[in-house]
């Protein structure tokens, strides 16, 4: 029924009212669009092993994705777009030194445990490349925590051993080191600093964010909360000096700027509201800071994003907004 809302806009149809053009594969894309400066960035300061680390983790995402729709029965859904970009985000959360197999373990795990068995995509609890990472790390954290300076030059294919790797800090490790002046502040938010493949950058990471908020694709609550709060905490409770280093080093150096609006601002396993996105940006800094300062591991975006996550319904349910003339009802 053809219904010119200009002469009556008053007419009730049914739903939805509400059309978007935007689809699943549209904000994929923009995702991937969003991260190519730093991936290119990470391939170019870590050499083709790095390149061959993305491309095995994309295309493990892609074919477990496939795999699994096809034996179940399912239709394939990998033209959305959405297991590329979560094998995208783990390879570029991983050190450039480990074993080609590690990527591909992760990104079965993340598509086939973290999101099929839970129902697909829009029903998976926790980000899948974020619980693919922790669970890498909790499983090989040798591995994964060994980082290589940039240059080196390491083989492709073949394994690498920790000699050939050179063992480089990274600006993270330097401050619970305490040796804030090790790696330079330009070299951080640049990237030339050891590190994981796709966190280096962090210039590059914020311009994709940038992009992102440009096409409308992310909001800025969540990341402009996480990263506040993450700077907010480091100036209050500075461990070294210059205070404004230190807290520059927070926010420049490991993977906040990837996590925060690259992780952190998955729609599923983000809050929809706009009280609920602050609060959880601010909780993901919060335990990030607790992590890196009290904890043993210098990094904790990861696990804060993931244990987040798992609070996510809560923050909807209590800041969702009451209906137009309706009774606020007991939570």
């Amino acid at each position: 029924m053809n219904i010119d809302y200009t002469k009556n806009p008053l007419t009730v149809t049914s739903a939805p009212h509400l059309k978007n053009p935007e689809r699943t594969s549209t904000i994929m894309l923009d995702v991937i669009v969003a991260l190519l400066p730093a991936t290119v960035w990470g391939v170019y300061v870590f050499g083709w092993r790095a390149l061959a680390i993305v491309l095995a983790s994309a295309l493990s995402a892609v074919l477990s994705e496939a795999l699994f729709c096809y034996f179940m029965n399912q239709p394939i859904t990998v033209k959305d777009g959405s297991a590329a970009v979560t094998g995208l985000i783990l390879a570029l959360c991983l050190p450039v030194s480990v074993p080609l197999w590690i990527p591909v373990i992760g990104s079965v795990f993340a598509i086939i445990v973290v999101k099929q068995l839970f129902g697909g995509l829009g029903k998976n609890v926790v980000n899948p490349a974020i619980a693919a990472r922790v669970f890498l790390f909790l499983a090989w954290p040798a591995q994964m925590s060994y980082y290589t300076v940039p240059g080196a030059s390491l083989p492709v294919l073949a394994n690498v051993d920790r000699v050939d790797a050179f063992a480089s800090a990274t600006p993270l490790g330097a401050l619970k080191n305490g040796k804030l002046f090790e790696i330079g502040l330009y070299d951080t938010v640049l990237g030339k600093v050891g590190g994981c493949i796709g966190e280096v950058s962090a210039m590059l990471l914020a311009l994709g964010g940038l992009y992102l908020l440009i096409r409308k694709t992310i909001k800025w609550h969540i990341p402009v909360a996480y990263i506040a709060t993450v700077a907010l905490i480091a100036l209050i409770f500075p461990q070294a000096e210059p205070t404004w280093r230190y807290v520059a080093y927070h926010v420049f150096g490991g993977g906040l700027m990837l996590g925060a609006i690259f992780m952190a601002t998955d729609y599923v396993t983000s809050p929809i509201t706009k009280w609920g996105r602050i609060i959880y940006g601010i909780g993901c800094g919060v335990i990030t800071m607790v992590i890196r300062c009290l904890g043993q591991y210098p990094e904790g975006v990861s696990f804060a994003i993931m244990i987040m996550n798992l609070l996510v319904w809560y923050f909807d349910m209590y800041t969702r907004p009451s209906k137009f003339g309706g009774v606020e009802k007991k939570k």
